[in-house]
C-alpha cells in the first residue's frame, strides 16, 4: 500500500479529508476479494460442494464487488460521492452476508473461517470509510 499512500498524499484529488481511512478500505477490499476467490475455490474442492452452493455464490459476488469497490476508491478525480457511497454500502452489505455464510461453515471448513475474518475486516473498513466521507450532497 506504500505506493498508493504516496500517490494519494501527492494528489490534489481527494474524496475524503482522511485518505488513510480510504487507503485502509481499499486494502481491506482487495484482501477480501482474494480471500473470497480462494474460499470459493476451496469450497469447490470439498467432498460435497453442492452443500456449499450459497457460500460459493456469495464468495464470488463478494469478490467481484470488493474488487470493483477497491478500483473505484482508487480513482478519485471528479468522483461522485453519491455513487461512491452506494458502492461502499453495497460492499459492506455483501461482505457482511458472505462473512456470515462463511462463519456458518467454519466448523467443518477451516478456510471459510479465514474468509469470514477477511469479510469482517472489509465490512468494518467500509463502514468506517462511510463515516469519513463527506455527505453525498457535498
Amino acid at each position: 500500500m506504500q505506493h498508493l499512500e504516496r500517490i494519494f498524499s501527492s494528489s490534489p484529488n481527494r474524496i475524503a479529508p482522511d485518505s488513510k481511512v480510504i487507503e485502509a478500505c481499499i486494502e481491506a477490499c482487495a484482501e477480501c476479494e482474494r480471500a473470497c476467490a480462494a474460499c470459493a475455490d476451496a469450497c469447490l474442492g470439498a467432498p460435497d460442494p453442492s452443500q456449499l452452493r450459497k457460500c460459493i455464490r456469495l464468495n464470488l459476488d463478494c469478490a467481484d464487488i470488493c474488487d470493483t469497490t477497491a478500483r473505484i476508491l482508487t480513482r478519485q478525480f471528479h468522483a461522485s460521492l453519491r455513487f461512491i457511497r452506494a458502492q461502499i454500502e453495497a460492499c459492506a452489505l455483501v461482505a457482511a452476508a458472505c462473512g456470515a455464510e462463511c462463519l456458518a461453515h467454519a466448523g467443518t471448513h477451516r478456510h471459510c473461517g479465514f474468509c469470514a475474518e477477511a469479510c469482517k475486516r472489509c465490512e468494518d473498513a467500509c463502514r468506517k470509510a462511510l463515516r469519513t466521507l463527506p455527505s453525498a450532497n457535498a
